[in-house]
């Protein structure tokens, strides 16, 4: 059997934050592994393009914000030394000896036991010398780094200015600059698109040849999309094929049982929203493959392979293997993310050493949905983080609010025709200022001051990890993990953790810890009594009519579960029945809601 992309490993590690993930293609690529990397922090790519320049005697030339394109071109040189950083670790690893205790043999003991690679490995011990050295050749052969994919969050994409206060043209905003890094790069890889539509950053996609097939049907730079359900898919994906861009992957995400932001819908639960996938992943190949290849005919581009199908994976709360293989199983997916538990593996993603311990000594109760992104969305929070202390520590002071150099959210235009972002300490002076006018009540006042630093707290940790001090010594890290990390205790090797994953060994996990199903729909019913406790006691027709939809929702996803463990074994017994308690009680508070609205 000969690897290719991505057949390795069923699993991947999402982006997380801005820098916990930022040089995660370097620590585990070379094991066929793959990871996304955030590229909307030209600051922190430049700063760990020199760190990793230094460390790889590689030359470095900085790259000057005076220069024109400077954010597009950093994004470039940075992708292009992970590329030829991985490039020569998987040339290493080829030339290692399998005798020895080197990384060779752990790339392929990392790999699951029914793969054909892994089990023609374990055959070394025990075979005749010839047949040793074919074996050995065949699995250097098939030795291939993960992907080093790239995550853009679509509504994070300012009008920038000129140095004379002018805008620039809109293929310089902050998402089309790192687009362009990226199409301008090495890579071979996928871009994810997160947090939704952008036209104008999706239209840009046309400007560049490696998003199109090559006259053997092969892309170059593909196109991920992380999606929350099904119409979202399909919109998105007919925007795109209409231009002849073809979507690699639908990475369904849980709307709140994942880290970072959290884009919750109106109570449906990621059962059916993937049973509806399953369902409809022919029809919906069928639809995007006409439309791409329709256009790419008015374009005279070649066409894609009419095999050619889109990948459908999953990502949000997952806590061990037989939920994992329950899911690839049942709903025919093509692989799985796991994010958080990985920011407990220091092999494979960047924090720093004093935000590690804080997530080993955090309880379930510091994990919490909050206010903190200046984007207005809901946004997952450790409240024992030293970025939460140094935002509280700041309002002590009577100095709420954070400094603003990176400037990438700054959206508000409350206080005047220049925009600026709700967790700077400008605009949240001007806040307090209006408040002792008796202008905005204290609940507005509250609403603002959680507002956090994103930019410097979620890049923080990766400049840190690698020993150095973030630029004006902002080192307070914000992390923003899913709630399922609150079940997972200590520090893991990269073996361990993905032993896990695969069912090879099982990490001990808090025993209280739900069925990813079960705590997806507590996460909703909590988010639904919170919106409910914000909207009392002047409840609008519109908010009833919504309260109404999304216990309704909830109610159905309640009965597809109960169907579906009548239906099949979807775990051990003990956890079946726990699985059905859990739903039945929680059907009980919903019909209990229902009667206050």
């Amino acid at each position: 059997m000969i690897a290719t992309q991505n057949t390795l490993h069923k699993f991947h590690i999402p982006v997380m934050g801005l820098g916990f993930t930022v040089d995660s293609p370097i620590k585990i690529a070379k094991y066929g592994i793959s990871s996304a990397v955030s590229i909307m922090d030209d600051h922190l790519l430049e700063d760990m393009r020199r760190i990793y320049s230094r460390k790889l005697n590689i030359p470095y030339l900085y790259i000057d914000e005076k220069e024109e394109d400077y954010r597009a071109k950093r994004v470039k040189a940075y992708l292009n030394l992970l590329h030829q950083a991985v490039e020569n670790q998987i040339q290493e690893l080829k030339n290692q000896n399998f005798d020895s205790d080197l990384e060779i043999n752990q790339y392929f003991e990392l790999l699951p036991e029914e793969h054909d690679l892994y089990q023609l490995y374990k055959k070394l011990s025990y075979v005749t010398d010839s047949e040793r050295v074919q074996f050995e050749n065949t699995l250097r052969e098939n030795i291939i780094p993960g992907s080093i994919d790239v995550n853009i969050m679509t509504k994070v994409d300012k009008i920038n200015h000129d140095s004379k206060g002018n805008e620039l043209p809109r293929e310089y905003s902050d998402a089309l600059s790192a687009l362009r890094g990226f199409a301008e790069s090495n890579l071979n890889s996928a871009v994810v698109f997160s947090a939704g539509l952008n036209p104008a950053l999706y239209s840009y996609i046309e400007q560049f040849p490696d998003f199109f097939p090559d006259a053997n049907g092969n892309i170059k730079k593909r196109i991920i999309l992380k999606v929350s359900d099904y119409r979202s898919a399909l919109i998105q994906g007919r925007f795109l094929a209409k231009k002849g861009i073809w979507i690699s992957e639908f990475r369904i995400e849980s709307g709140l049982n994942c880290g970072g932001h959290a884009f919750a819908t109106d109570g449906f639960l990621v059962g059916p929203i993937l049973e509806e996938f399953k369902a409809n992943r022919e029809s919906l190949k069928e639809t995007l493959l006409t439309g791409c290849q329709q256009a790419l005919q008015q374009k005279d581009l070649p066409l894609l392979p009419e095999n050619i199908k889109p990948k459908i994976t999953y990502q949000g709360g997952i806590g061990n293997a037989e939920e994992n293989s329950f899911l690839m199983d049942y709903y025919q997916l093509d692989g799985t993310g796991w994010g958080s538990p990985f920011l407990l593996v220091p092999e494979a993603t960047s924090v720093d050493k004093d935000t590690l311990d804080r997530l080993v000594k955090s309880k379930k109760s510091d994990y919490y949905l909050s206010h903190a992104s200046p984007l207005g969305v809901p946004f997952n929070n450790l409240r024992i983080s030293s970025g939460e202390e140094q935002r509280i520590a700041r309002i002590e002071k009577n100095r709420p609010g954070s400094p603003c150099y990176k400037k990438f959210l700054t959206f508000s235009k409350e206080f005047s025709d220049k925009a600026i972002c709700t967790a700077s300490r400008e605009y949240q002076n001007l806040k307090a200022k209006q408040y002792q006018a008796g202008e905005t009540t204290e609940m507005e006042l509250n609403e603002v001051l959680v507002k956090d630093c994103l930019c410097e707290g979620l890049s923080a940790p990766a400049i840190l990890n690698a020993g150095e001090t973030p630029r004006r010594n902002l080192s307070a890290v914000t992390i923003c993990p899913g709630p399922n990390l609150a079940y997972f205790k200590g520090v893991f090797s990269l073996k361990e953790m993905v032993g896990h994953i695969y069912g090879k060994l099982n990490i001990n996990l808090d025993t209280e810890r739900p069925h990813v199903f079960v705590k997806e729909l507590q996460l909703y019913m909590q988010y639904l009594k919170s919106e409910m406790e914000k909207a009392l006691p002047e409840n609008s027709k519109k908010f009833e009519t919504y309260v109404e939809k999304f216990q309704k929702n909830l109610e159905s996803g309640i009965q597809y579960y109960n169907e579906l463990t009548n239906a099949v074994t979807i775990g051990k017994e003990d956890v079946t029945k726990k699985m059905k308690d859990q739903l039945n009680a929680i059907l009980l508070e919903i019909h209990g809601t229902a009667s206050i609205v």
